[in-house]
């Protein structure tokens, strides 16, 4: 390897010379402070896809493991800086055990007094997880003492006092609590990820807190923290407060840069998986980072023809994407025999939300698909683009949680120098008319409203727009909720879905609707692997309609509702058993909030034409009109293609068709895409229908 890697160790976070920053030096028994090596360790994070995974271990197993993380040698004084400061920033080395340990060690010493300590985590697999990992150390039953909140399930009681949950969820329980009194401590934890709702719930807080204790009563403490952050900015956006820096980790990661620039990145990893498979040990498991499903599929089947004409170990490839059935994703943390190396191809899922034990090399090929939103056509832009330093430094964190490990980088260390530090946050890339309906029923002037970056003008105009146009808000100057869109506030989904639900009962087509928005809020149901492809297009015609897509979707769902042996029903018909449980679940939930609204249950039978244009309701921003060569335009004026997933692909052309979205990768596509009769738009939305009469 010495004649294609450089060897270099980890500098530290760069500090300006105006930050005081607050060195916790530890000890660490096993720690090793070579120069040329990084130290990381998961630690006791078990963020993986699934609630019931977690060794079993007994309570003095688990006590010992707490006692042997970074943060818990200076528990005492991290304690003392809580008490101290009602804000503070603390930065800890990914498997330092902050996740964990802090809000235990926050309920130990009692801070919260009659309050909860509320942990927020952009992702729910993390909020479960951990909070199932907690109570196993606190010995006490999930849903106790401690408990989570994600959405669609809540699992507290009167009793909870550490919280694990969403942001999605705190920003949900802020619209009926802005002060969110019920919490004394509040961690936002992973505060690197910037989604959006991490930055407005940033806000939201930050404000809560003022009020909070400005009144002096019952007083707000926030704890902002993250393994790798733009320290200056969060600083800067909470007044300049003390920033702690955790220092210790548990064993070495050496991170490796290519001396050379590679332009198939797909074919280095490869190469570099090969190499390190014939010069390592087997029980040395390798993780590698790619973008997608379709790019994690091409390397598989590459690796399993070379293998059988290398020699070393034998090789198990695990694939690890959201879309994947859970059986599926089960293979990444079984145990392989002895003599078997595991092979994980994943996404930047694997990044932070999940920790793969036995990981000792990660080969980052350094790039990610991020997506873009366009205002004026409400395209999304799906581009394959380097990730950040901060993201690097995150895969390179996966290495060595059990023994010292490495990272590959497959680029240059001058390409890594010349990065951006951190993830451009979503909210200045992303449709916010979601967030901007939140902040509207919490009582906040979008425009106003202090974020760490600020979005651009026409992204928070686009959605008041849309909010208008879906009746949410009577105006986009001084906008306020109408009586339609308090409604929509009760759905925890997007409002065009809500819309859909709310007008559900006028076309007497409830039940389908229902059915309907739970499957298009899940993901994918459909799962195709690459060597069975022809096998699950077969299968799948037994559900298509002609009428396309979301039709298909819903007979799909009553398929899987009537299947007895749920399982091996969807192992049989290439559909994917968690995203359809799943959806499921949102439907049930959905019937609550339907019932709570008084809205009537009501079947539309075979009448199609009732849903569709149910749906049109919600989507009628998103009509487009078929043009010559098989292409279509947008209400917005952009041209498109069916996407080649849609079973309208290769039929001929129809006038009209609605669609969930509009994807750009290298070419425009429409996806989840059903026909329509051109005059709905008129009757349903006749007001935009005479704007974007032009654009056609």
């Amino acid at each position: 390897m010495d004649s294609k890697y450089a060897s270099i160790g980890r500098e530290k976070p760069k500090i300006t010379n105006d930050l005081t920053v607050k060195r916790l030096k530890l000890c660490v028994n096993n720690a090793n402070t070579k120069k040329d090596k990084e130290q990381t360790t998961n630690g006791a994070t078990n963020n993986n896809k699934f609630e019931n995974n977690f060794p079993k271990e007994n309570t003095e197993d688990l006590k010992e493991a707490r006692k042997s993380l970074p943060v818990y040698l200076v528990r005492t004084r991290i304690i003392e800086e809580i008490k101290k400061h009602d804000t503070m920033i603390l930065i800890g080395e990914t498997g330092s055990g902050k996740t964990t340990q802090i809000p235990q060690l926050i309920h130990e010493y009692r801070l919260e007094g009659k309050s909860c300590v509320a942990v927020t985590q952009p992702r729910r697999v993390a909020a479960i997880t951990l909070a199932l990992r907690v109570a196993a150390e606190m010995n006490t039953d999930i849903g106790s003492i401690v408990g989570y909140s994600v959405r669609f399930e809540d699992v507290t009681s009167p009793r909870t006092k550490v919280k694990y949950l969403t942001d999605g969820m705190l920003l949900r329980e802020a619209v009926t609590d802005p002060l969110l009194k019920k919490y004394s401590v509040i961690v936002l934890d992973e505060a690197h990820e910037r989604t959006v709702n991490t930055d407005v719930l940033f806000g939201i807080v930050k404000l809560a807190q003022k009020e909070r204790n400005g009144q002096k009563q019952n007083p707000l403490k926030v704890i902002v923290m993250s393994a790798t952050m733009d320290v200056d900015s969060f600083r800067k956006y909470y007044d300049n407060c003390p920033v702690i820096y955790l220092e210790g980790r548990t064993y070495p990661v050496t991170i490796y840069h290519s001396k050379i620039k590679h332009e198939d990145y797909q074919y280095a990893a490869i190469c570099t998986i090969f190499q390190l498979h014939t010069t390592t040990p087997a029980n040395e498991d390798f993780l590698v980072f790619l973008t997608g499903q379709e790019e994690i599929e091409t390397v598989m089947s590459n690796i399993k023809q070379i293998a059988k004409e290398t020699v070393g170990p034998q090789i198990r490839v695990c694939p690890l994407y959201a879309g994947l059935p859970a059986a599926k994703q089960l293979l990444v943390w079984k145990k392989t025999p002895p003599g078997m190396r595991k092979i994980v191809l994943a996404t930047n899922i694997a990044e932070a939300s999940v920790t793969i034990p036995e990981i000792r090399y990660v080969i980052d090929t350094g790039v990610v698909k991020e997506r873009t939103w366009c205002t004026r056509t409400g395209a999304e832009r799906l581009s394959v683009v380097p990730c950040s330093q901060a993201a690097s430094w995150q895969r390179a964190g996966r290495a060595g949680r059990t023994a010292a490990g490495a990272s590959y980088r497959l680029y240059t260390a001058t390409d890594f120098k010349c990065r951006r530090q951190h993830n451009i946050p979503e909210i200045v890339r992303c449709p916010l008319t979601s967030t901007v309906l939140m902040l509207i029923a919490t009582g906040l002037d979008p425009g106003t409203f202090p974020l760490i970056d600020t979005p651009p003008k026409d992204s928070i105009h686009a959605a008041l727009l849309l909010l208008k146009e879906l009746g949410a808000v009577d105006n986009e100057s001084n906008p306020k909720l109408t009586v339609l869109g308090k409604k929509m506030t009760a759905f925890p989904i997007d409002p065009k879905y809500a819309k859909i639900l709310l007008c559900a009962p006028e076309y007497g087509c409830l039940e389908e609707a229902l059915s309907l928005v739970a499957v298009m809020s899940s993901e994918n149901v459909f799962h195709t692997p690459l060597h069975k492809r022809e096998d699950a297009l077969k299968v799948k015609q037994k559900f298509i309609s002609p009428l396309g897509d979301h039709i298909t979707l819903l007979n799909v769902y009553r398929a899987f509702c009537k299947a007895p042996l749920k399982k091996q029903w969807c192992r049989e018909n290439y559909l994917n058993h968690k995203n359809l449980s799943y959806a499921f679940d949102v439907r049930q939930q959905l019937l609550l909030v339907c019932q709570r609204l008084n809205l009537a249950v009501s079947s539309c039978g075979n009448a199609t034409d009732q849903l569709l244009k149910c749906l049109l309701s919600g989507l009628f921003t998103n009509c487009a009109w078929s043009r010559a060569g098989g292409r279509y335009v947008t209400s917005a004026g952009a041209a498109a293609s069916l996407h080649p997933s849609s079973v309208l692909h290769g039929r001929p052309a129809n006038p009209a068709l609605v669609y969930t979205e509009l994807l750009h990768t290298q070419r425009s596509f429409l996806i989840n895409v059903s026909v329509v009769q051109p005059q709905w738009l008129q009757q349903v939305a006749p007001e935009y229908a005479r704007r974007c009469r032009s654009n056609r």
